[in-house]
């Protein structure tokens, strides 16, 4: 997406993400990256023909739509570690939950999880309050230090790396229905992190500054 020129809330989001890409490891406040992508579930007519000595496999072009899924990517760059939730829909409430998750199962001892992500409007504490009790949301809300990627600039976030790896090396193909896709992700995400994968991510402020300076308002002396 082409970001707008001279934007200073574009800038302001683009500096504040890459300033909390050069934190050190710090277990009490981990650094998350969130995003999601949606799935078309296809299934076949006829079974496909394997391949054979000689023959490639082979698909036929009838298929059946299936509907819509929705996986959700928490990646943790420093650590080299990721974890993809298949969900019907990505809703506020199916955020919300998946917060808690992060917050209750993944990291409950961290004094506060720094959370990168963009600027969909479930990506919002106010989520919290549609699915939990007053009490339980703002429980939530308070473990929370979130850091939003600048609108039409989604790149920012780290978490789009990981999605872009699991389209090119899982979902580039015909995918029948949530079990078979909940199954396929997770096989990947557990590859991923066995081999410890991680982002060196490079692009700094003072880049942007150079780079895409452009996008800078411009000051009158």
């Amino acid at each position: 997406m082409i970001p707008p020129e001279a934007n200073a809330a574009f800038v302001y989001h683009m500096e504040d993400v890459s300033a909390v890409y050069t934190r050190p490891l710090d277990p009490k406040r981990p650094l998350v990256c969130l995003d999601e992508i949606s799935k078309q579930l296809i299934g076949e007519v006829r079974p496909p023909l394997p391949p054979r000595p000689g023959d490639v496999a082979r698909e036929d072009c009838e298929y059946v739509r299936n509907g819509v899924a929705n996986i959700f990517a928490v990646c943790e760059p420093l650590l080299g570690s990721r974890a993809f939730t298949v969900t019907d829909r990505r809703t506020k409430i199916d955020w919300a939950h998946l917060i808690k998750d992060l917050i209750d199962v993944r990291h409950p001892d961290a004094e506060k999880i720094v959370l990168v992500m963009d600027q969909l409007n479930t990506h919002h504490p106010s989520s919290l309050y549609e699915a939990f009790a007053p009490a339980e949301a703002q429980r939530l809300a308070n473990k929370l230090e979130i850091h939003h990627t600048p609108k039409h600039g989604s790149w920012l976030n780290i978490a789009e790396i990981e999605l872009s790896v699991l389209s090119r090396q899982c979902l580039d193909r015909h995918i029948p229905d949530v079990v078979t896709l909940t199954q396929e992700v997770q096989a990947l995400q557990q590859r991923r992190d066995a081999l410890g994968r991680k982002v060196n991510w490079r692009f700094t402020t003072e880049d942007a500054r150079i780079k895409l300076n452009r996008l800078y308002p411009s000051i009158d002396p």
